[in-house]
């Protein structure tokens, strides 16, 4: 097992358990990639990168979710690890707090700093960038002062929707299924 400063994010990789054969596989490639990449955080390697993103969450069953600006699409809020964030649940906190004006948001006290879903996805190329690899862990994150949202320069859009009733805004297979995921866990903690 490699012992640099790529340890954290292989352990959270090995304690993940996948709940489809997409999901295995992305967890394997990011496993595979992690490992023979030492640059595989911020932004140094073209083909890919680690990405930590956060279903941000409040206490009326509500996720928020951002327009991203650059590629159209209602997503979670998240981004790159930093060259020197080497503990992905760190760049998912930041992340979200950047994305969403929030700064007193926790992870979820059920899962902690462990990833909720894992998944790959191929950014398309762009002017300055050419096409590569988001390996990007995701995390589900409590915002206790859920009105105080305010949307980022990388936004067109932010608002909360209610996870049980998620009307169709375009997701791809592997964000519906992390949304499930997600709406599983936060109804664990109804009554």
């Amino acid at each position: 097992m490699t012992t640099d400063h790529r340890r954290i994010v292989l352990h959270v990789l090995a304690q993940h358990v996948p709940t489809d054969s997409k999901e295995t596989a992305d967890r394997a490639y990011i496993t595979d990639f992690v490992t023979a990449h030492p640059d595989c955080f911020g932004k140094a390697n073209a083909a890919g990168h680690l990405t930590g993103s956060a279903f941000v969450v409040d206490a009326q069953g509500r996720v928020l979710l951002t327009f991203h600006r650059k590629l159209q699409r209602w997503l979670q809020v998240g981004g790159h690890t930093e060259p020197h964030e080497f503990d992905v649940a760190d760049a998912a906190l930041r992340e979200a707090r950047e994305e969403s004006g929030l700064e007193d948001l926790i992870f979820h006290p059920r899962l902690g700093r462990r990833p909720i879903d894992v998944d790959v996805h191929r950014i398309p190329a762009r002017p300055q960038e050419a096409a590569h690899d988001h390996l990007d862990l995701r995390y589900v994150i409590f915002a206790p002062s859920p009105d105080d949202i305010v949307c980022s320069d990388e936004s067109e859009d932010l608002g909360w929707f209610p996870l049980h009733d998620l009307q169709d805004l375009g997701f791809d297979p592997a964000l519906h299924r992390a949304l499930a995921k997600t709406a599983a866990l936060i109804t664990k903690d109804s009554p």
